[in-house]
């Protein structure tokens, strides 16, 4: 006998999907710790390397052009000798944060619960 297809009670989507539209910004690879690391404000590249170790430059500059054309971070070049250039969140970066945040929370509580887990694991097997 096949189970019955039960109703969906969630709203639909809207066409041209806004929750869509903000999971294609900050779903790519590095995103989330690019505007993590720029909420404390504006950084220059080679501090972003610093901050992000494991991305690559080819990586951080991807990610940094993708987000500078998505109005999610600002890029200005400093008029210094030699220019600089900083990065920097834009109203809608920092819109942003408060999501982020809340997936960093959420995201540590289920490491903590995965690392008890694996502990009590580890102590039935001793």
């Amino acid at each position: 006998m096949a189970l019955k297809v039960r109703k969906n009670k969630s709203p639909s989507l809207p066409n041209n999907c806004p929750l869509t539209e903000c999971m294609a910004v900050i779903g790519g690879a590095w995103t989330p710790n690019i505007l993590w690391a720029l909420k404390g404000g504006a950084r220059r590249f080679s501090e972003l390397r610093l901050d992000i170790p494991h991305v690559s430059a080819k990586m951080l500059t991807t990610r940094l052009r993708e987000l500078e054309d998505r109005f999610i971070i600002f890029r200005e070049v400093k008029p210094t000798s030699p220019p600089s250039v900083e990065y920097s969140l834009t109203g809608f970066g920092k819109e942003l944060m408060p999501a982020i945040e809340a997936i960093a929370n959420v995201g540590h509580k289920i490491k903590l619960k995965r690392d008890s887990l694996e502990n009590q694991s580890d102590k039935i097997a001793s």
